[in-house]
């Protein structure tokens, strides 16, 4: 029978009205997922294109301040202390590292912020936070050298210091920023002995007479230049600046970055490349006490921390501290140092596996450490607490 050669085609071609209700609804609905598909399938094209103003920082290498590294391609002790008598030690005493993914010349996707965003070892935090507009990574991977260096100092002051050294130290210009309002007036290598005439013990005490004096008005330095005194004028600026644990904040500055030399009576060399900031400062000096005093300060305990120091021994808040808890944990360590003004951050954000103790100074840690070594319950040590 002739029907004008479909059969003979093979086909079976219909209109709509030759379809039932439930067959036509049948494939509008399977176009319309189709197009819904389409447009999935494109979103998560365009997400892995487009660049975001975010990255994130997730944990970074882990490093033992009682073992050794490669530095300079040859395997050394991360801390050497060539003229005194050292001792064996056990344990570990590891400090933890954060490291930023994306930059803005390398921005990350929507996609990879959106894999990070669901990863609780990762913080997805705004590029301003972490490069400022006008601040390349390479301004911030020297700001972090000097921060290192001047970790490195205060961690050997205070494990001296508690160890009972007597010794001196100088506040120095290391040098200036692009734009400082100190260009002209202060120089590399000036000492800087007081501030509106209040001596200056450090870099956070200098930091503090700038604050309280402000900005938009001059104030008065006394410096060491070429072994002779002279006092000058700088007057500060607002700057939006960051923290040690990592917070923006705009406060008046004068546009140096200080370095402390201090007159040491024992030669430490911390050795440790490509990583920067102030955080290691707590697990250095406790890696320096243990060389330096007998038996092991540990017991034998994996334990990881972090914290900024001072010359005085006192533990401050870092960045990143999420991050780290998961590197220590990942890293084999059981007990984690924690400053107690890094506290609120913590709550909460514990990984299992992982006993905090909060400390404030280098004495607390000292004192934690001695508790783990003499097999203390977790719940005897202090803990951090919501505030």
């Amino acid at each position: 029978m002739a029907n004008n050669g479909r059969k003979d085609l093979g086909l079976a071609l219909f209109t709509d009205d030759d379809l039932s209700p439930s067959k036509r609804r049948g494939i509008r609905g399977a176009t319309v997922g189709a197009w819904l598909l389409v447009v999935v399938v494109v979103g998560i094209f365009a997400l892995t294109l487009i660049p975001t103003p975010y990255v994130y920082q997730q944990p970074g290498p882990v490093f033992d301040t009682l073992g050794n590294v490669s530095y300079d391609g040859e395997s050394v002790a991360l801390i050497d202390i060539p003229d005194e008598r050292t001792y064996p030690t056990d344990g570990s005493l590891s400090l933890l590292t954060v490291g930023t993914v994306g930059s803005r010349t390398n921005p990350l996707s929507w996609w990879e912020i959106v894999v990070a965003w669901l990863d609780p070892s990762k913080a997805v935090i705004p590029i301003d936070r972490v490069y400022p507009v006008g601040f390349s990574v390479d301004d911030a991977n020297e700001a972090n050298r000097i921060l290192m260096e001047n970790s490195q100092q205060e961690a050997v002051a205070a494990a001296l210091f508690e160890l009972g050294y007597e010794f001196g130290f100088a506040l120095t210009i290391d040098s200036l920023i692009d734009d400082s309002p100190s260009a002209g007036i202060l120089e590399p290598g000036d000492q800087v002995l007081s501030a509106n005439g209040v001596d200056v013990a450090g870099v956070n005490e200098l930091r503090d007479a700038i604050a309280d004096h402000g900005s938009g008005s001059p104030m008065r330095l006394v410096i060491l230049r070429d072994g002779e005194e002279r006092t000058v004028e700088v007057t500060p600026e607002d700057r939006e600046l960051e923290d040690a644990d990592g917070t923006l904040t705009k406060r008046a500055a004068i546009g140096v970055y200080l370095r402390v030399d201090y007159d040491l009576p024992v030669e430490v060399n911390i050795q440790l490349e490509n990583v920067g900031g102030p955080s290691g400062g707590q697990m250095f000096a406790l890696g320096i006490i243990d060389k330096l005093t007998p038996g092991s300060l540990t017991g034998g305990a994996d334990v990881a921390g972090t914290g900024t120091i001072t010359g005085s021994g006192d533990v401050g808040a870092i960045g990143g501290i999420r991050q780290k808890m998961y590197g220590a944990l990942n890293s084999g360590a059981e007990w984690f140092l924690a400053p107690i003004e890094n506290c609120d951050e913590v709550v909460g954000h514990v990984p299992d596996g992982l006993t905090v103790v909060a400390v404030d100074t280098l004495r607390d840690a000292l004192d934690a450490l001695e508790a783990i070594k003499n097999g203390a319950d977790a719940a005897a040590l202090p803990a951090c607490t919501a505030r």
